[in-house]
């Protein structure tokens, strides 16, 4: 067995740095990916915090005119003079808290699909955020793994001549 002298493998310098470039590059590509995406997410987030408040002051404040409609209730009907009028309290009452929920659950209906409208339209965002994010983010790495393997051919095409010198020399 003939035992020849190969040279170790070295990667040169200039295939190293721009390999370290191209790593360095893709991830700063991901990063900014990420970071958009976090911001999207963020935005989103306290958009839904804020149309959560906006619907619970709603509903307190329809709790606090129901119950302050049934007090009023309560006091009108211990002004009653026979059971003729106390019945006719009570029917012009669930009349009108009929009327006043029917309008509640309205309102509420309405604030629900203007939240759930801006709520599409920012999850729209969202995704359009994070596909124009993962488009440059694809499109470093492209860059970069293109790079690297252009140089890696350079490289490998100096190294083969190099052998092939060093093979005439001896």
């Amino acid at each position: 067995m003939i035992k020849g002298t190969t040279r170790p493998f070295e990667i040169p310098k200039e295939m190293r740095a721009v390999a370290e470039q191209s790593v360095e590059q893709a991830k700063l590509a991901f990063t900014n990916y990420i970071q958009a995406g976090q911001e999207a997410v963020s935005t989103f987030e306290q958009w839904v915090k804020a149309s959560q408040v906006g619907i619970s002051k709603k509903v307190m404040s329809f709790t606090e005119h129901n119950m302050l409609s049934a007090f009023e209730f309560a006091q009108k009907i211990l002004q009653a003079k026979d059971i003729q009028e106390l019945i006719g309290m009570q029917t012009e009452f669930v009349q009108s808290q009929i009327h006043v929920l029917s309008e509640q659950v309205k309102e509420l209906g309405e604030t629900a699909t203007k939240a759930a409208e801006i709520a599409m339209e920012s999850v729209k965002e969202l995704g359009q955020t994070a596909t124009k994010a993962a488009e440059i983010a694809t499109k470093t790495a492209k860059k970069s793994v293109k790079e690297l393997g252009e140089t890696a051919t350079e490289a490998a095409v100096e190294s083969v001549k190099d052998s092939g010198e060093t093979a005439e020399a001896a």
